[in-house]
């Protein structure tokens, strides 16, 4: 083999261990919990902060507060989470878990993104360029830049912030 088809078969090997953990992961975590991945990431997060709010849970999440909405409206209507109006400043929901929630996320296994997160958030920002830089060119070679990033085992897409507001600035100039 030359060295760029070990390169090459060390990359495909890397991308297929990471595609079976995160398809192991979430199918786990839907078996045991009945949840998708991202909503029991969701009550994880809550559980560690409650309360707290939806924009400060969607920046712990690394996604669109748009994105985290839809996701506690699912885990309301199941009757994980409940949203308390602040007394202080009505404008502000503050987000907790139910008791159900809570002795849910008890026996709940560790979920894949929950992992990958606390894992870049140890690297330092030259290591996250240099991966970001690397995912981008994957996507590149799989012609995927316009595809929605949709959350792993999940309906659920999320739209980056910066992208929202630069179609809102180029809407505003027409």
């Amino acid at each position: 083999m030359t060295d760029k088809s070990v390169v090459i078969t060390d990359i495909i090997d890397n991308l297929r261990r990471v595609f079976q953990i995160l398809n192991e992961q979430s199918k786990k975590v839907e078996k045991d919990t009945g949840l998708t991945g991202p909503q029991l990431w969701t009550i994880k997060v809550i559980n560690e902060n409650a309360p707290i709010n939806l924009s400060y849970l969607a920046y712990r999440l690394y996604l669109h507060p748009t994105t985290v909405g839809g996701i506690i409206d699912r885990l309301e209507t199941r009757h994980l989470v409940k949203r308390t109006r602040s007394k202080e400043d009505r404008r502000v929901v503050w987000i907790e878990l139910t008791a159900e929630g809570k002795s849910l996320v008890k026996s709940a296994p560790e979920v894949a993104q929950g992992l990958l997160v606390a894992g870049l958030e140890e690297l330092p920002v030259l290591n996250l360029k240099d991966i970001d830089k690397s995912m981008k060119n994957l996507v590149k070679i799989f012609g995927a830049q316009k595809t929605p990033p949709k959350l792993i085992r999940s309906t659920e897409i999320n739209y980056p912030l910066r992208k929202i507001k630069t179609e809102r600035s180029k809407g505003s100039k027409t």
